[in-house]
């Protein structure tokens, strides 16, 4: 478990400061200007980051799911190898859509006014710019890669959660049920967030993209659900509670003894 909360970690730091940057220049004043390849190189690293995400959380279900369900072959099912390899794939996927999709967007012409009404170089706002001959078949093979980064994964933590359901049903003990949920209930807490707001975001037609309410959606997968991620694992980590008590312990008794 918190071998893949250090992967979420990074991926986590790495979305925020791929964009925090460009909003905080944003809000600064005037429009911030970026060269077309600022823009692309900009967009590529937060979609890499944000795929990444999205198998990430996928695989932490997968996690759960054997803790839960197959506790005594928990240490055998998550060996240390299986877990490299898993989070590894994380990576890799993210970056492979993020190569695709940027690719097909760089291939297409942006028609003037060059003015982006966002305060960071999104897929979606993006593409209301684009123009060009095979606009719709590009827009479709780019459609399709953002249904599989999002939808699959989704099934994979559907079908993990139901996993998880069903032996949460049959467990006697209270005990065993509080326990189980304890385990899985940060991490479904992040799939809701971070899901809901980048199915809305990137299963939608551009032509029926809305800028105000994409702007306000964004910022709260961009930015609010990867600030929330530490607070939600952290208070409902028992390991985790019980070592700031005993941080917090140590230091009152620090400034006492002063």
């Amino acid at each position: 478990m918190y071998y893949f909360l250090g992967h979420l970690a990074l991926v986590d730091a790495g979305f925020t400061t791929s964009v925090v940057p460009a909003l905080l220049a944003s809000l600064r004043g005037p429009a911030l200007r970026l060269s077309r390849g600022g823009c692309l190189a900009q967009l590529c690293a937060s979609l890499a980051l944000g795929s990444a995400e999205c198998v990430l959380l996928a695989v932490m279900a997968l996690d759960r799911a054997a803790a839960v369900c197959r506790p005594l072959r928990y240490a055998a099912l998550a060996s240390p190898r299986l877990c490299r390899a898993l989070a590894g794939g994380s990576w890799l996927g993210g970056l492979a859509n993020s190569a695709a999709q940027t690719a097909l967007l760089a291939a297409r012409p942006l028609c003037p006014p060059l003015r982006l009404d966002h305060f960071i170089c999104e897929l979606p706002a993006l593409l209301k710019l684009a123009c060009g001959g095979r606009a719709d078949a590009v827009e479709r093979q780019m459609f399709a890669a953002r249904v599989v980064i999002l939808l699959l994964p989704s099934g994979v933590i559907l079908a993990s959660y139901c996993a998880v359901g069903r032996a949460v049903w049959a467990m006697r003990s209270s005990g065993s049920r509080r326990k189980a949920m304890g385990t899985c209930g940060s991490h479904l807490t992040a799939v809701c967030l971070f899901y809901g707001s980048a199915i809305y975001t990137y299963l939608q037609p551009t032509r029926s993209y809305d800028q105000g309410r994409g702007k306000f959606v964004s910022l709260f997968y961009t930015v609010v659900t990867p600030a929330l991620n530490p607070l939600i694992y952290t208070l409902r980590n028992k390991e985790v509670k019980g070592a700031a008590r005993r941080l917090l312990g140590a230091l009152g008794r620090g400034h006492a003894g002063r």
